[in-house]
């Protein structure tokens, strides 16, 4: 049976554009079509829709106030309607909060061309959202031929140091799960690298959420910081983020190459420049996300001495990416989102680099 789409959104344009981008798959159709979450709530009772498109800003109650009662009441997966501003970059991270699968970037002018041009990621999203696991929450286009090979080369592993780093990479769920593990690491914890599929102007504000919630201090991403302990560096949204070494320290590169497995930062781009310049001081971390970004890298970490973790399928928003690096070879422990910060910290400790406590 095709995936039932029910839009809500006040503009009768995008409303448009979205039934006809979204019936033009043979795989999905639009089942309703409301301006506001009042019209759509009876709606959602008569036609049972499989996955939702909100919109933020609208009359007589926004998305915010709608996706917070609906995933208590009646969870549905959603893809929320954003556009790319620094209040929406805020709103949408809420949203993701709340539960919403993903988002779309809502175009700020040329608005049919331009929405247009997001066809396939949009039926991408909403497939990714029609699979995704989606529970009650309490109150409160590019070419796909690219490999890494693209951005950097492989290198066989020579390193010789102690210092360890944790590696993280993520996709659609990985807000909530990049968060789940980073706020149960103590604040002397190792560096952390983290590529997760995002917008560039989301990836600032995620970074700063996440460091007013955190022991660890967390940020964007820039090119050439000195790798510390008790921080985590996030790829901002417009460049492939690696890991360098500068004489006995590890140093951020930021890369513009082209986009790896659809997406610019990669993964899979992040994992390989762990295993070139760091070997069997990573622990990786592969977390929820649609794709196979990252499967590749994962076990060139791991031909490389890392030791590697994946999301468990039952915790997973969508179990894309760490079911393709599980197949691929590359994992040696997969383990629930919510015991993946002890595994970490214990492994550590294993090691005799600490005894850690989480």
């Amino acid at each position: 049976m095709p995936i039932k789409v029910l839009i809500i959104d006040d503009s009768a344009l995008i409303r448009q554009l979205l039934t006809d981008i979204i019936n033009s798959k043979a795989d999905m159709r639009v089942v309703g079509a409301a301006p506001d979450p009042i019209v759509a709530r009876e709606m959602i009772k008569a036609r049972n829709p499989d996955v939702l498109t909100l919109d933020i800003e609208m009359p007589r109650m926004d998305g915010l106030d709608f996706l917070e009662k609906l995933m208590r009441l009646r969870p549905t997966p959603v893809v929320m309607i954003s556009s790319l501003t620094d209040r929406g970059s805020e709103i949408t991270l809420r949203a993701l909060e709340l539960g919403a699968v993903d988002f779309i970037t809502k175009p700020k002018i040329d608005i049919s061309r331009e929405l247009q041009q997001y066809t396939d990621d949009i039926a991408e999203k909403i497939r990714a959202a029609a699979a995704a696991k989606v529970k009650a929450t309490p109150y409160a286009k590019i070419e796909e031929r690219y490999t890494a090979d693209a951005v950097l080369p492989s290198l066989a592993n020579t390193i010789s140091s102690t210092e360890k780093l944790i590696i993280i990479g993520s996709s659609t769920g990985g807000t909530e799960a990049i968060k789940e593990v980073l706020v149960k690491l103590p604040s002397d914890c190792p560096g952390i690298l983290i590529a997760q599929h995002m917008p560039e102007a989301f990836t600032n504000a995620f970074a700063k959420r996440l460091d007013g919630l955190c022991r660890i201090s967390v940020k964007e991403a820039a090119d050439g910081e000195r790798v510390l302990p008790g921080h985590a560096y996030i790829a901002p949204g417009h460049s492939h983020l690696l890991l360098k070494r500068s004489g006995a320290n590890y140093v951020t590169e930021l890369n513009d190459g082209p986009p790896v497995n659809r997406h610019r930062p990669s993964v899979d781009v992040l994992f390989r420049s762990a295993a070139n310049n760091a070997g069997n001081n990573v622990i990786g971390i592969i977390l929820t996300g649609m794709g196979k970004d990252g499967a590749a890298g994962m076990l060139e970490m791991k031909q490389a001495g890392a030791y590697n973790f994946a999301q468990d399928e039952a915790s997973c928003v969508v179990f894309g990416m760490p079911k393709e690096a599980i197949a691929a070879g590359g994992v040696d422990e997969v383990v629930p989102l919510n015991d993946i910060a002890r595994h970490v910290m214990e492994h550590l400790a294993s090691l005799g680099t600490r005894a850690f406590r989480v």
